[in-house]
């Protein structure tokens, strides 16, 4: 699942295979981008923001991707089958001399001008990843809302960038916090402790090609690579309990967690 370091190292990716040359031919197969043709054109750098991929070109245009839940980038060089699935699921392909980037299953593709940008991430709070992480102020913007649960709280990109669910689950279970818990039911000093300890987990994640939270050496150990996340019905790495899932967000966007029920102390998922 794609969350801040899967992006981080898709935009070095894209940066290292794509900056500094000329577009030899570019192809969009989403409506919106359909006659779009950037073709001679030079990549000037790939950067993320979050969750977000801009692009951004020489002429002060930027290609803004969002990977959603299960887009990729995948890079090869050029004249080779991209390997990312099938050609039905493309969205995008930017063919440079060397090297192929195809943008598979991604949900938000669009143009705009560089110093527009702002229009699609201005929104989003200090990111974990980015050259002018603030954690007071990412602190500030997490605990605003008194009443609102951790859980949605931490997955807000208006208060930090860069964490997704996986790291939603993983976070609380390392705080021993139960996710449903309201902020302002949390000790004082437990929301900048979660943010250092997102900070941490990212940046030791964002070079690594499988996630990986627990003390696991490899990822060969893959039941043990996380601590709760996709482990529903497994039993705890601490106490042996079996982890559980549990609901939370708006109905229109519903959201499943996993937690151990011994743990994790505080209120649990509303019933169904």
């Amino acid at each position: 699942m794609p969350e801040g370091d899967t992006v981080w190292r898709t935009a070095r990716q894209l940066h290292e295979a794509l900056a500094g040359s000329r577009l030899v031919r570019s192809d969009f197969r989403t409506p919106k981008l359909a006659t779009v043709d950037l073709s001679g054109r030079q990549v000037e750098e790939v950067v993320p923001r979050g969750k977000h991929l801009l692009a951004r070109f020489e002429d002060g245009l930027t290609l803004h991707s969002h990977l959603g839940m299960e887009g990729v980038w995948h890079v090869a060089p050029t004249g080779t089958p991209p390997r990312g699935g099938p050609a039905h699921q493309i969205r995008a392909r930017l063919t440079g001399e060397r090297y192929t980037a195809t943008g598979y299953r991604i949900p938000l593709l669009e143009l705009l001008r560089t110093s527009e940008e702002s229009t699609a991430v201005g929104h989003l709070g200090p990111d974990l990843l980015g050259p002018d992480w603030d954690p007071a102020e990412a602190e500030r913007r997490l605990v605003a809302d008194p009443g609102r649960l951790l859980a949605e709280a931490l997955l807000d990109q208006r208060s930090v960038a860069g964490i997704g669910n996986v790291y939603v689950s993983e976070l609380c279970f390392l705080a021993r916090v139960s996710p449903w818990t309201p902020m302002v039911e949390l000790p004082d000093a437990l929301p900048g402790k979660l943010l250092a300890a997102a900070k941490n987990l990212l940046e030791a994640n964002k070079d690594r090609p499988s996630r990986r939270t627990t003390h696991a050496p490899d990822s060969r150990h893959r039941d043990r690579a996380l601590w709760v996340y996709g482990r529903e019905h497994h039993p705890c790495h601490r106490c042996g309990t079996p982890v559980l899932t549990g609901g939370y967000g708006p109905p229109d966007r519903p959201r499943t967690i996993y937690y151990c029920p011994r743990c994790q102390s505080g209120p649990q998922p509303p019933a169904d």
